[in-house]
């Protein structure tokens, strides 16, 4: 059992939430209630980042304290959103939402993963009628694998994980939201999750 903190108690971080209690682990989600937060992040060894990428890094920079010696696990993308609400450019292009963010926070371990699909194939990757794959990017190889174990806790198989290396590696992961928007308006919101085919 791990100690986990969710920051953000939207569809993402409720879904994540639910599946990691029911793993057996011992999940505080943080709302907005100020200070909620940082008595969450304190509290916990592993913080996933659930909220918002566009005001994320404001977000945790500010929780630089409470997230120091924690495994930050990011799986928000930070975009700009078209006039019907989906993403349509990247906040930080060139670089990367993870990359500000283990910059901001040099005494977290920054772990990039399951930004690459839609919200339920998070924590029910079996469901899809072909592998998946979540990808890993950071540069702490113990806090990626804490991460891996934690992902298989959600039912990913070990062949379904890639690390992907370093922290910069993120770029491309959350350059993929992009696909997003495009798929969603051809095919609704059916689970799908972007994936190297082999």
């Amino acid at each position: 059992m791990t100690k986990i903190a969710v920051l953000g108690n939207g569809r993402v971080g409720g879904t994540l939430a639910t599946a990691l209690t029911r793993a057996g682990h011992e999940v505080t989600v943080a709302d907005s209630t100020p200070g909620a937060a940082a008595a969450a992040a304190r509290a916990a060894r592993i913080v996933i980042n659930a909220t918002p990428g566009s005001d994320s890094l404001d977000r945790l920079a500010a929780l630089r304290e409470e997230l120091r010696g924690r495994i930050l696990v990011d799986v928000s993308n930070a975009t700009a959103d078209g006039p019907d609400g989906l993403p349509a450019g990247l906040i930080y292009p060139g670089s990367s939402l993870a990359e500000h963010l283990q910059e901001a926070l040099p005494e977290t371990s920054v772990v990039k993963t399951l930004n690459t699909m839609l919200f339920s194939v998070m924590t029910a990757p079996g469901a899809l009628s072909q592998a998946p794959d979540a990808f890993l990017s950071g540069e702490d190889p113990w806090a990626k694998q804490t991460v891996r174990d934690l992902l298989k806790d959600l039912g990913w198989r070990e062949e379904w994980i890639t690390d992907l290396g370093g922290i910069e590696t993120a770029r491309a992961t959350e350059a993929a939201i992009l696909f997003v928007p495009h798929v969603i308006r051809t095919s609704g919101f059916t689970p799908f999750a972007i994936s190297i085919a082999r």
